[in-house]
This record gives C-alpha cells, structure tokens and sequence, in this order.
C-alpha cells in the first residue's frame, strides 16, 4: 500500500516509552489517533494515546489485534521481537521494516550490514564460541570493548578489555554470550546524524549533533556540532548511503565517532527517533518525531533546517535523591523548555525528561541549559566544563 495515511487515520506504535510519548504529541497535533502497545499499563506514550493495548509481545493474537486497528505500525525501540514484527506486518503495514530491525538489534548483524554497505565501522570480530577468543585477542590486540551481541543499550552488556589475557574473563562476565569485541576508536568526538527516508524514497538529513556521555548514558547533545563542514558532509554522505542501501521508510539515527582530519567510523545505528535528536523539537523547523509521522504515513518530509542552536541536557533519576526538583527554577531561565515523559518511578540513571535550551550561539546556549539542570537541586551541573 503506497497510499498516503491521512490525518484522521489511527496510527499504531510498538512501546509505550518516551519516543513512542513524543511520536504520539507529533502524531496528534497533525489529526492522528494513536494505539500503543505495550507490557505496562500507564506508560509515557498510552497516557496520551487514542488506546493502550496491554500484552506481552509474546501474545502474538494480541498483537494482531492491535494491528488490525491501525492504518500503519512504528516502533519506538529495537528490543522487539521479530515474531512480533511479524505478526504486526500480517495486518498492516510496518514501517521502517522488519528486516531493518532485526539487523539493528543485534550488533554482529548490524556490523556485518554497515560494511556489506560499504561504510566504515570500527575494526571488531565476532565471538560466538570460545573457539573464537583467541582469534578475537590477536585480530584486536590493543584496548577494546567486548559488547553482547543482542539487547545492549546505554552501556549495558558491555565491558572494555584492556589486554588480550584478559579476553576470557570478561567474555565469562557477560555470560559466554554471543558478542562483538571492537577495538577502542581513538575518537575526538561522537556526533550523530538524524536522518529520515520517505515513502517515495525522498530524504531529509538534520545537521549533525554532537554528544557529550556519562557513564555510557548520553547527557548532553550540542546542535550544530562543533566540527568543520567536511566533517558534517562526510557524515551525511554516510547517513544517506545508509537509507538508500537499506531502504528504509522512517527515522534512523546514525552514530558516528569523529578520529579527527575528516575520518569518520560508523558506530551504532539506531532505527527510530533518537535521544540526541530531541532538541528537533524546539529547535528545527520539523522535529524527528513530526518527520517520523510523515514517512510512515506517506506524506512529504518536512523541513529539516534549524531554527536556532539548542543544546538539550538529560534529567535522570539520579536528580530526585533528595526530593522533588525545583522545577519552578529551571523553568525561570529563558530559553529553556522542559520536557518530562510521564514516568512515576525515579530511579538512579532512568531517564525521566530534558532540558532543552535554544539560543544565539552554542555556548549560550550550553549556559542556559546547564544552568537550568542545576537549579533543580542547587548543585553544580557536571558536564558544564566540557561544553564551554
């Protein structure tokens, strides 16, 4: 069906998180209704969805009602299974595709897929045995980064291997499952590209961003990234590649590490809306998430240029330890928006909302933002140095 979806239509959406939450404000505003499907009740997309379907995603008849009640099926993260997928795509269309997530949420076919495209990746090998370790430590003899090869996000299932002896023991530590061990990129930056294909195989690429990480979690993204124009052209010429090669109908995100002299290596590839794009929001002329309605509805991409530079900041969990936060004193720093998705529980590390700034310049726009963080618990805010 290449048909476009018009307003009106109900739209369907895998998850019930914050992406799925900002794709449903998107997809409302334009004249969408919107079911979510779901484990949890009350999640931070089904408390504004037209309907919130709660099952596992094991219950594939569950699922196949959900579909049969939507005019197109989304997602808003990879950990889903492929039956699901499947089930889904008997009944209605499911954009991007199967196949594009089934490559993405696992990292050995992820790699395998990037390089079959002709894009630079990292040097790694894959470890399905332990026939495999002692390959792995000569083909990667400096520092590197053993990763499970399925389910791994914000550095979960990840542990650096500093020395090929200590391959084995770490291998053990996440459980002798199937992985990738990459070779520390000695990168200058990581930056990425939000970039979305439409039905009609049109697209639309956002400037690069730039992220700044603690932990492994992303904490703050810098819109534009601080990197020369060669740079940012290489990146996109990359994202395109990606989305032409793999036909993709919706939001992808590609990160990518910056080694510096205009040399760029593809590190993860996201097949949604992602986190460091969440400032599209307030600062571009069409957000990710407005984007992502239009291409899996058929309709025209939208614009893609920046309003202003914006620097977002994460609110994690960790900021409720000792109370509420002083929302009423982040709020009080013009040009600074909040976004909180909806979440009841704070727990350390749990990303419960952003902040995100828009002003003249990055760097004031850095101020703002990490500015408004700290005013929600009178502390200095971490990351300031490394953004100024």
């Amino acid at each position: 069906m290449n048909e476009a979806i018009l307003p009106g239509a109900t739209l369907g959406v895998l998850g019930g998180g914050q992406l799925g939450r900002m794709f449903t404000l998107a997809a409302r505003r334009m004249g969408y209704r919107i079911n979510v499907f779901a484990p949890e009740d009350d999640t931070p997309a089904g408390q504004i969805a037209y309907r919130e379907f709660r099952a596992p995603y094991s219950d594939l008849e569950a699922v196949r009602r959900f579909a049969s009640e939507v005019a197109v099926v989304t997602f808003e993260f990879e950990n889903i299974p492929s039956e699901t997928v499947a089930a889904a795509a008997d009944l209605a269309p499911v954009r991007p595709d199967g196949t594009l997530l089934h490559t993405t949420q696992h990292r050995l076919r992820e790699k395998r897929a990037l390089a079959a495209a002709g894009v630079p990746t990292v040097r790694f090998v894959a470890i399905e045995g332990a026939e495999d370790l002692e390959r792995a430590a000569r083909e990667v003899s400096g520092p590197g980064i053993l990763k499970t090869a399925a389910w791994g996000y914000d550095g979960k299932g990840q542990v650096r291997v500093n020395r090929p002896d200590a391959l084995a023991s770490a291998w053990a530590e996440i459980g002798h499952a199937p992985a990738v061990l990459e070779a520390v990129a000695p990168f200058e930056r990581e930056i990425s590209v939000v970039g979305v294909r439409g039905l009609d195989g049109s697209i639309a690429l956002y400037e690069p961003i730039e992220n700044l990480h603690v932990d492994h979690i992303l904490d703050v993204s810098i819109s534009p990234a601080r990197i020369d124009e060669r740079t940012a052209r290489r990146a996109k010429e990359i994202a395109r590649t990606l989305l032409e090669a793999w036909a993709v109908v919706g939001v992808v995100c590609f990160e990518l590490f910056d080694l510096g002299d205009g040399e760029l290596v593809v590190n993860e590839v996201a097949p949604r809306p992602h986190n460091s794009g969440h400032l599209t929001v307030d600062a571009h002329l069409t957000s990710q998430f407005e984007q992502q309605v239009r291409a899996v509805c058929g309709l025209p991409l939208g614009s893609t240029d920046a309003v202003s530079p914006a620097v977002m900041v994460n609110l994690l969990g960790d900021l409720w330890a000792e109370g509420e936060p002083d929302w009423a004193a982040a709020c009080a720093h013009p040009g600074v928006q909040l976004h909180l998705y909806g979440k009841v529980e704070a727990r350390p590390g749990r990303k419960m909302g952003h902040l995100t700034a828009v002003a003249p310049t990055v760097e004031e726009a850095a101020r703002l933002a990490h500015g408004a963080r700290a005013a929600l618990t009178a502390t200095p805010d971490r990351q300031l140095a490394g953004v100024d």
